[in-house]
This record gives C-alpha cells, sequence and structure tokens, in this order.
C-alpha cells in the first residue's frame, strides 16, 4: 500500500511562526516603507553628506547589535520572550512619526538609533523563541518562512513607497506619514496572538546573564559560526548604499524605491525555498552560493550605468540574502545549548552588528573619496575573501564525532 505524502513543511510549522512573521511583515512594511526613501531624504532635503549616511545607518545597525546581547541574555534569565518582544516592536512603532517631522539630520538620528534599539530589544528574544518552539528539523523551514514573511513586507514597503511618491508629487515627508499605520498593526497582532511555549521555561533559568562561565558553555562551533557571521556582514555593507547607487545613475526619483522593491521580490521568493532546503543540504554549500550571488551583485552595481543594471545588481543581492540570513539562525539555533538561546543570537547578532557599523562607515567614505564603484568592489573582495576562508575551513576541519 503506498504511503501518504507528507505535508509541506510550512504546513505543520507552529501557528506562533506564522503570528511572528506577519508581525515582521507589518512592521517592514512601515519601516521599508521609509527606509527606502530615507537615504535620498538625507542628501536631498537635509544635505547629509555620503559619509554621514555611512556612520548614521552603520552607528543604527551596531546600536540594535548591541541591545540584542542584553536582550537575548535577559529572556534566558527570565524564561521569557514575549514581553521584550512586544517592547522592542512598540519602541519602533513610536518612532515612525519622526521621521517625516525631522528637520535636521539629528532628529533621523535620534529617531533611527531608538527604532534600532526595539529592533535590538525584539530580535535576539524572537529567534530564540522560533527556535524554542520549532523542532530541531524543522528549524531551517521555521527561519526561511519567517523571513519571507519578512521581506513580504520589506517588498510591499517601498512599492507603497513609489505609488506614494507618484501621487503625492514626490513629497517624501508626507509619503512617510503612510508608515505609521503598519508598525501599530504589527505590535497588535503580536500581542494578541504570540503565546509563550512551555518549552521556553522548561530549561529553567540563567542566573547571571553573560558571565564568563556561560560564554564558555557555548561551544567552539558556536564562535565560529559567529565569526562567520562577522565576515558576511563585513561583505555586505547597509542596503541604503543599493538606493543611493539607483540615484545615482539618474533613475528619477519616484521611482527610486524601485531598486528595494526587485531586492525584497528576490528576497521573499526565494527565502522560505532556501530555509527548507536548509534541512536538507549542506550548510556549505548553502553559504557558498550566497557568496557567489553576492559578489555578482557587486561587480553589476559597481560598473552599473543604467538603472536596469542596478535592478539585476539589487535582484542577486537580494538573493544573496535569501540564501544566507535564515541559514545563519538555523546554524546559530542548532550549536548554541537551548537554555542558553537568547544570549547565544544575541552575542551573534552583536559580532554582526559591529561589523556592519565598519562596512557601512567603509562604504561611505570609499563612496566619498573614489565614488561607488571603489564601494562595490571593495565589497566584491571581502565577499571572496570570506569563501575562500569558508573553503579553506571546512577543508581542515576535523572530524566531530555524531552528537
Amino acid at each position: 500500500m503506498a504511503s501518504k505524502a507528507k505535508p509541506a513543511a510550512w504546513r505543520t510549522l507552529p501557528t506562533v511562526i506564522w503570528a511572528l512573521g506577519f508581525g515582521s511583515l507589518f512592521m517592514d512594511i512601515s519601516s521599508e516603507l521609509i527606509h527606502s526613501l530615507l537615504p535620498i531624504f538625507m542628501v536631498t532635503t537635509l544635505r547629509a553628506s555620503m559619509v554621514t549616511v555611512g556612520i548614521i545607518e552603520g552607528m543604527a545597525e551596531a546600536t540594535a547589535a548591541i541591545v540584542k546581547v542584553f536582550s537575548g541574555a535577559l529572556s534566558d534569565y527570565l524564561g521569557k520572550r514575549k514581553f521584550l518582544l512586544i517592547l522592542g516592536y512598540a519602541l519602533a512603532a513610536f518612532t515612525k512619526p519622526i521621521f517625516p517631522l525631522a528637520n535636521s539630520v539629528s532628529w533621523v538620528f535620534a529617531a533611527r538609533f531608538v527604532d534600532r534599539v526595539g529592533k535590538g530589544i525584539r530580535v535576539a528574544p524572537r529567534d530564540a523563541l522560533v527556535a524554542d518552539i520549532t523542532p530541531p528539523q524543522m528549524r531551517g523551514a521555521a527561519y526561511g518562512l519567517r523571513q519571507a514573511l519578512d521581506s513580504v513586507g520589506a517588498l510591499v514597503g517601498p512599492l507603497l513607497a513609489v505609488a506614494l511618491m507618484i501621487w503625492l508629487a514626490s513629497d517624501i515627508r508626507k509619503v512617510m506619514w503612510f508608515a505609521v499605520v503598519p508598525a501599530f498593526i504589527a505590535v497588535a497582532l503580536l500581542l494578541f496572538y504570540v503565546r509563550e511555549p512551555e518549552r521556553a521555561h522548561a530549561h529553567g533559568f540563567v542566573k547571571k546573564p553573560l558571565t564568563i562561565t556561560d560564554a564558555k558553555r557555548l561551544p567552539l562551533r558556536y564562535w565560529l559560526v559567529v565569526l562567520l557571521g562577522a565576515f558576511f556582514t563585513l561583505a555586505r555593507f547597509s542596503e541604503a548604499f543599493l538606493v543611493l547607487r539607483a540615484q545615482n545613475v539618474g533613475l528619477e526619483l519616484s521611482y527610486i524605491p524601485v531598486v528595494m522593491i526587485v531586492m525584497n521580490v528576490l528576497y521573499a521568493g526565494a527565502a522560505y525555498p532556501a530555509g527548507a532546503a536548509a534541512d536538507r543540504v549542506s550548510a556549505r554549500t548553502l553559504l557558498i552560493l550566497g557568496l557567489v550571488l553576492l559578489i555578482a551583485a557587486d561587480v553589476l552595481l559597481a560598473f552599473a550605468t543604467s538603472p536596469l543594471t542596478v535592478f539585476a545588481g539589487a535582484a542577486l543581492w537580494g538573493l544573496h540574502m535569501a540564501f544566507t540570513q535564515g541559514l545563519l539562525s538555523k546554524i546559530v539555533a542548532d550549536t548554541a545549548p537551548a537554555e542558553l538561546l537568547g544570549t547565544a543570537f544575541g552575542v551573534f547578532n552583536l559580532a554582526s552588528g559591529v561589523a556592519l557599523l565598519l562596512a557601512s562607515v567603509i562604504a561611505g567614505s570609499l563612496w566619498k573619496n573614489f565614488g561607488p564603484s571603489a564601494t562595490f568592489l571593495t565589497g566584491a573582495v571581502f565577499a571572496a575573501v570570506t569563501a575562500v576562508g569558508l573553503l579553506a575551513a571546512v577543508r581542515y576541519r576535523k572530524p566531530r564525532p555524531a552528537e
């Protein structure tokens, strides 16, 4: 008698994964509507320099990364994650009206700072919660699904930005006001539909978050993943530079957000299949593929002379994100002890955030002094070095007994 086909992984994922995914979707609609216009707003309306844009973007992401360490450890200590999750989303929602009101770069910096504090508070507990409630053999699919829904929001946000820019005659301030509503929808959705699982409490408490003893309990395999994540981030700076590259090659202001739309179409479309593949295919294979895609994207963007080439580079950038971001989260979850998942995600994101700050500052400085081609070619070099290092590390790694 023929056996019944197994249902697709997404059909059997816990309901909370869907709630977290749709919460990310609405918040990303809000955030990306603003962020797809913010670099242009800073440069054209507030007269910020390219270096200033790089510093603000890098500092914002580094702030989020630093906060992630403490929020992740705190969620381990308390044995609860939902409170921190909601707090982080609420902080981000309350910053949205500040952007259209900003009359100086310092306002934008303050809003980005608080917004990223909110992101820092929510991300590590959220990623740890996914691991808490998902069977290990389905974690790739779970992280891929959440990332896919997140990316759908990141696609819809710039689409709304384009439509609103055309409708409102390129009035950026008016357009950014439309980001407020979806941000608060995200908070309400998570408040009512996310439930704290019993599993999150079963592991006990970490008495002193981030002690040396706890750090020693994180295995070498985990620290190698942290190092890998940092190198990945050095190879890819803030997506703000994709937006600025589109303007640089002459794309009309109203259509600037299209570059983020193209990127997120590919990101959203490939994130879940790539995440599900991570449950079956070698992590090394997927990571190398992601790096090859990033190198190709950087080369296209470095030599772009038309919006069409920038769109092609953005598409490859989105594919590289789909193949690497959910996978790195899965690897962190698989290599860290269950009772230290929040701490593990926090430390991982700290290392990646510091690397993003460095990468964005370098990118802004290269753009100012040598032009956009130097910025993207340097990113390609970092990606190539990371790929070579990954291949070498796998080749010379000692065999590890099966767990």
